[in-house]
């Protein structure tokens, strides 16, 4: 782990911080969160920046707040990650909302993802609030909304932000450097039959021209230069068709989860389906675009010199949205999203602030 220095007066203490961190995320995963309805989260991130003596603005249930010596002539790095959870699955052992340690590990809804990487940025955030001498300002934004992709999320607010030079967004990548990552869009399909008695030769049934459709998906590939990653994925996540048994079904209806980065925009995606496919689709509203920062970026240099490593992520998330630079970094492991009995290491968490701190210090030699 970095090492910093606890005894520089014009910070809090770092020790403090850690603590404050496991603290606040406990008390987050005590409280429900389910994309939409994070108003007590909200209030509670206020409430702990309040009592460092830091006035936030609120829109819905995202919280955002400068660093106490802000001058427009400064360009601005935000700080973004999000409060929201997705809903415990089935196979949960614990309770999703008692935040536990054991062994080392901090147990609860959220505590991974994105929990982990939200009190680290806070903490960070605090750590260089009142500092006077800042090269760039900071702004903090706790969101809603991010795992719904939601319009009361971070994209209700971009608009009122102050003008933002680039943006490290909290999620968990074991703390390396996500310099891209796809996007994201979904669409509803509808095969349509006609609807018959099972036992005669009547009707035109609607599930294997669904599976006609389906086969596709499943298989076809955009082209892509030799040797390069795949551009689109598309994944079939949801299937639903007929009434009865002896019931020929009139309409298969299916989801589609597509992920793909700049090589193909979504037109030309949805143009290639449309070729290929018989069902009727919806696209479902907020596509997430693909997004990906210069290796020579500040952020970039600042991460590789305190050896982080960089990759493109598979995944999405609020950078969706940004119009700026940006890159996706924060403590925990991607792996444990949305898993059963989700923890973060308590080690993860203290990592993330040091790192973070390092990161941004980094930043601002370089601006020196």
């Amino acid at each position: 782990m970095y090492i910093l220095d606890k005894q520089n007066a014009t910070h809090p203490d770092l020790n403090l911080l850690y603590n404050e961190a496991i603290d606040l995320l406990a008390t987050l995963i005590s409280i429900p969160s389910f994309s939409g309805a994070e108003e007590r989260t909200a209030d509670e991130i206020e409430l702990h920046l309040a009592k460092h003596q830091i006035k936030t603005i609120r829109k819905q249930n995202n919280v955002w707040c400068y660093n106490k010596f802000f001058d427009q002539q400064k360009p601005t790095i935000l700080l973004n990650s999000h409060h929201d959870t997705v809903k415990p699955n089935e196979q949960y052992t614990r309770d999703p909302f008692a935040a536990v340690v054991y062994d080392d590990k901090l147990y609860g809804l959220g505590s991974n993802d994105a929990g982990g990487a939200l009190v680290s940025l806070i903490s960070t955030f605090v750590y260089f609030y009142a500092s006077e001498d800042l090269p760039f300002n900071l702004c903090l934004a706790a969101t809603a909304e991010e795992e719904t992709s939601g319009g009361n999320g971070i994209k209700c607010i971009l608009d009122e932000l102050k003008p933002i030079s680039f943006a490290i967004v909290g999620e968990p990548t074991n703390m390396q450097m996500a310099i891209a990552e796809k996007g994201s869009m979904v669409i509803d399909c509808a095969a349509k039959g006609r609807s018959g008695h099972a036992a005669r030769e009547e009707g035109d049934n609607a599930i294997y021209k669904a599976m006609r459709d389906i086969a596709w998906f499943s298989s076809y590939q955009f082209p892509v230069e030799d040797g390069a990653p795949q551009s689109v994925k598309m994944s079939v996540t949801q299937i639903d068709a007929g009434m009865q048994h002896n019931i020929v079904p009139g309409c298969c209806h299916f989801t589609v989860d597509i992920r793909f980065d700049h090589n193909y925009t979504s037109r030309e995606i949805l143009n290639t389906i449309i070729n290929h496919t018989i069902s009727s689709f919806n696209v479902r509203p907020n596509i997430l675009q693909p997004s990906h920062i210069d290796l020579l970026h500040p952020v970039v240099v600042a991460g590789l010199s305190l050896g982080r490593k960089t990759y493109l992520s598979p995944t999405s998330s609020d950078q969706g949205w940004l119009d700026m630079p940006s890159v996706k970094m924060g403590p925990g492991e991607s792996a444990r999203s949305h898993t059963a009995d989700e923890f973060i290491y308590i080690e993860e968490i203290e990592e993330g602030i040091t790192i973070y701190i390092r990161l941004l210090e980094s930043i601002f030699k370089q601006d020196a």
